[in-house]
């Protein structure tokens, strides 16, 4: 039940033994991309930070997920429009593009070795009405925002995938993908290089304000800080201690399978063009190719939380849509089998703020790979005085009713409705 991520990449150290400091000009909380992108850009404006994680850097969905940087909005642009109307639309929209940039550049910079590859991500229709609408969607893209969109009919499909399953595409240029686990470890390099601290081992059980300002002290398993602000990055893996965004998530189970590495030829008919591939339904599937010529292959197999038996019943769930979709691999290995919980919320929409002196950012819907690297870097610009960075501010932000941190009610109805929505779609 191993990331394939995470057994593929090395830590950057072991950090379970780090002396907590009694006081820091800012605590981060996760040891995700989310918390180690605020301590790596915190650190290089000079302040003292100290990442505090449950488990250890990169346990979370950071280290869990398919891999992909992928464009767009979780809500689809059409109903952003309709939502927010056009400006907002096209402006959320591009906010995804710049997070796929902001990778692009900490890569280009310092020269990771993270197997970073921008070769596009590609929409698939699972019924003839979903090629219809990716066709009105790219028109809206590319008249509203100027986006490298393309459709690839189900005549043409084979130029893209080597399955007959699909009725069409919708391919986008900007997609990239990239060794999360390798990256993971990177970025708590560089945080450290920048002169950050990382505290393993450490997970905050109780946290106390200081006033009415941004002060706190921060409870943890190994020792207590003194924070000057304090910045939230645990998505859906978010605690007790922090109830008020507890109460606005709900972590929604995603499961993966890696094949063996795959002949050369195999790989080049699966998927020639090493796109960030998913289907337009929500019981998904998303898959690729990684650095190493395996195909990865996820989903919400299920809508069920991740633990040991429920990864292997959604994994094997996957293994069987997966030899539909490539019979080719019909006998193929199955290498890695493992499941993470995704932040949904309410509206399905990244959310970021502060809230009684905490600054928090989560809820990214499955696209949190750009995104939760991008909004550690904008929630330091935030808790320094510019709240102006966060595109997301005025979005409302509400409780789920009736809930109250445990997701398993929610999880069957929710799993119910959409799998309503996707017969009807």
């Amino acid at each position: 039940m191993h990331s394939y991520w995470l057994d593929t990449s090395t830590p950057s150290g072991d950090y379970s033994q780090t002396e907590i400091p009694k006081e820091v000009d800012i605590a981060v909380v996760g040891g995700g991309f989310t918390g180690l992108s605020a301590a790596y850009h915190a650190a290089k404006r000079g302040l003292s930070v100290a990442v505090l994680e449950a488990h250890t850097v990169n346990w979370g969905a950071s280290g869990r997920n398919g891999g992909m940087a992928t464009t767009g909005l979780a809500v689809g642009f059409g109903s952003a429009v309709k939502r927010y109307g056009e400006p907002r639309a096209i402006a959320y929209f591009k906010e995804y593009n710049a997070a796929i940039d902001l990778i692009e550049n900490l890569v280009q910079e310092h020269q990771l070795d993270v197997d970073y590859a921008r070769t596009g991500k590609m929409n698939l229709a699972v019924k003839p009405q979903h090629f219809d609408g990716m066709q009105r969607t790219a028109e809206q893209l590319q008249r509203l925002v100027g986006q490298p969109v393309s459709v690839v009919d189900r005549a043409n499909i084979r130029s893209e995938i080597g399955s007959d399953a699909y009725y069409g595409a919708m391919v986008d240029q900007l997609g990239a993908g990239m060794h999360v686990g390798k990256f993971g470890h990177e970025l708590a390099r560089l945080a450290i290089e920048a002169g950050a601290t990382i505290h393993e081992q450490a997970e905050v059980v109780d946290v106390e304000r200081i006033g009415s300002g941004a002060m706190h002290i921060l409870k943890t398993s190994r020792g207590n800080v003194k924070a000057g602000s304090v910045i939230l990055g645990t998505s859906g893996y978010t605690g007790k201690p922090f109830g008020w965004n507890q109460r606005r998530i709900i972590p929604v189970g995603s499961f993966i399978v890696v094949t063996e590495p795959l002949p050369q030829e195999v790989v080049d008919e699966l998927l020639p063009n090493r796109r960030m591939t998913s289907t337009m339904v929500n019981f998904t599937h998303y898959f690729r190719i990684t650095p190493d010529n395996r195909l990865l292959f996820g989903g919400r197999a299920r809508f069920a939380l991740s633990d040991p038996s429920q990864d292997r019943e959604s994994g094997e769930i996957l293994t069987k849509a997966m030899r539909e979709v490539f019979p080719q691999l019909r006998d193929a290995r199955i290498d890695y089998m493992w499941g993470g919980l995704v932040d949904i919320s309410m509206d399905m929409m990244t959310h970021a703020g502060q809230h009684e002196g905490i600054f928090y950012s989560h809820s990214y819907n499955g696209h949190g790979v750009q995104m939760a690297n991008y909004m550690g870097k904008v929630m330091v610009d935030v808790a320094q005085g510019h709240p102006e960075a966060n595109i997301w501010r005025d979005l409302k932000n509400p409780w789920i009713p009736g809930y109250f941190g445990n997701p398993w009610a929610h999880l069957r109805a929710g799993g119910a409705f959409f799998a309503l929505q996707d017969k009807l779609s």
